[in-house]
């Protein structure tokens, strides 16, 4: 996991190809089927790009398809290991339907189903990382579909702007702060998907509960549940938050986070501000992921935990 993270930057020197191109119709909206690590690209790529009409699916079959829309909609079936079930079956429904299809993967069952039915697909390269660690690749691909030359462009500039040794001392230093806590994210509504990713690498890579929110719903509903009293002291006790400051963000949204922040040390709980760095939305997004998954990384190797494998989810699907 470690040698993942340090070589992560390199993945934006990937160029994706497009087999079957020709058969790639020209669309200006999009569905992406994929479950975990798969879809998180494309929640970064809606952050990036704010006017992309880009709907994600997390589930068996298709979802509602809008007809006036269906002869410019491009549906993508993205699975790292291309075996994910719920997205093959939403690539078999999609070809059952006459749809607008295009796969993602580094192989399995969806490549192979593209390649019998001549659909357009990008096969990503398999170097044995976990799907949330393929990120760079996964994004990259995504947005070759899209057509998207100008964002291609900023993502080969990239690998020289991400600072991963910079990263990697401030997530050790707050992983140890993390020792024994429960982090609980907190982001502008436009960082959605960057305190979401946080969340799954302390999931998957740290092996520990996290949970996230954004502003400023969350001034509105969950913020009044740490307003603790003695009885239920104890239930908020192990909660410490992780605030991701932009400034990209709303002025009120910056205000918000920054009374939150004081309201909550008032009640007594931990909290870390972390400033979004980088020239750019994409330096900021990928440098705070980076850190994420040095503090996950970290934090796994505090607790006696593998950051790498997810012997849960095996033991799950062989269960299922």
């Amino acid at each position: 996991m470690d040698e993942a993270i340090i070589n992560f930057p390199a993945q934006f020197a990937y160029e994706p190809e497009i087999e079957n191109e020709a058969k790639l119709k020209a669309c200006d909206s999009f569905i992406l089927a994929g479950m975990g690590g798969s879809h998180l690209a494309a929640g970064i790529l809606k952050t990036v790009l704010a006017d992309l009409d880009l709907s994600i699916h997390r589930d068996y079959g298709l979802p509602e398809i809008n007809k006036k829309k269906q002869k410019h909609e491009l549906l993508i079936a993205a699975s790292y290991s291309g075996n994910t079930e719920e997205v093959v079956d939403f690539m078999e429904k999609a070809i059952e339907n006459k749809l607008n299809i295009a796969a993602v993967a580094t192989g399995g069952k969806l490549l192979d189903i593209a390649e019998q039915n001549e659909i357009p697909f990008i096969k990503l390269p398999d170097t044995g990382i976990q799907p949330r660690s393929a990120l760079g690749y996964a994004t990259k691909a995504i947005a070759k579909l899209i057509n998207n030359g100008e964002l291609m462009d900023k993502f080969r500039q990239l690998k020289e702007k991400i600072d991963v040794k910079k990263n990697q001392e401030e997530g050790k230093k707050l992983a140890v702060n993390l020792i024994g806590k429960i982090p609980v994210i907190y982001s502008s509504l436009k960082n959605e998907s960057v305190s979401y990713n946080w969340k799954i690498k302390f999931n998957e890579t740290g092996k520990i509960p996290a949970f996230y929110n954004v502003f400023p719903e969350l001034n509105h509903n969950e913020m009044i549940g740490f307003d603790w009293n003695e009885k239920s002291k104890d239930l908020s006790a192990k909660f410490h938050f992780i605030f991701l400051k932009d400034s990209g963000d709303h002025p009120r949204i910056a205000r918000r986070m920054d009374v939150c922040e004081k309201l909550f040390e008032s009640k007594g709980f931990p909290v870390t501000a972390i400033t979004m760095f980088g020239e750019e939305i994409l330096d900021k997004i990928f440098n705070s992921l980076v850190l994420a998954d040095w503090t996950a990384y970290y934090i796994a190797l505090q607790n006696g935990a593998d950051p790498e494998q997810v012997p849960m989810v095996e033991e799950f699907k062989k269960m299922l």
